[in-house]
């Protein structure tokens, strides 16, 4: 079992930052893939960004390439989502999950994931 927390979401103007994290517990983070995903209203949840166990790999959602980075240290046992340039599109549930899976093709399926946070909420005013 991993268990995951995720922290940092609020509310943030257009054009803003934030930082969330996702604290880990439970068996060795090093060896999970970690992805973020977000959820709003009505939609279903999609892919935001995945890093790899090492952190040497990353993937991003066109979406948010160039304004969001995904960072990892399995020292602290903790994931990160850098969020710059922040749009009103961006306001959503912010989660972050573990994926223990052979293939980095599959790092954007969410059904490929083992475990979740509960999700930070994330609202970006105009």
């Amino acid at each position: 079992q991993v268990q995951l927390v995720e922290s940092g979401g609020g509310l943030v103007q257009a054009g803003g930052s934030l930082r969330l994290s996702c604290a880990a517990s439970g068996r060795a983070f090093s060896n999970y893939h970690m992805g973020w995903f977000r959820q709003a209203p009505g939609k279903e949840r999609e892919f935001v960004a995945a890093v790899n166990w090492s952190g040497s790999t990353t993937e991003y959602a066109d979406s948010v390439k160039g304004r969001f980075t995904i960072s990892r240290d399995n020292a602290k046992n903790t994931g990160y989502l850098q969020m710059n340039s922040l749009k009103p599109e961006d306001t959503a549930v912010y989660y972050c999950a573990a994926a223990r899976i052979a293939y980095w093709s599959g790092i954007r399926t969410p059904a490929n994931y083992a475990y979740w946070g509960q999700g930070t909420q994330v609202t970006v005013s105009s």
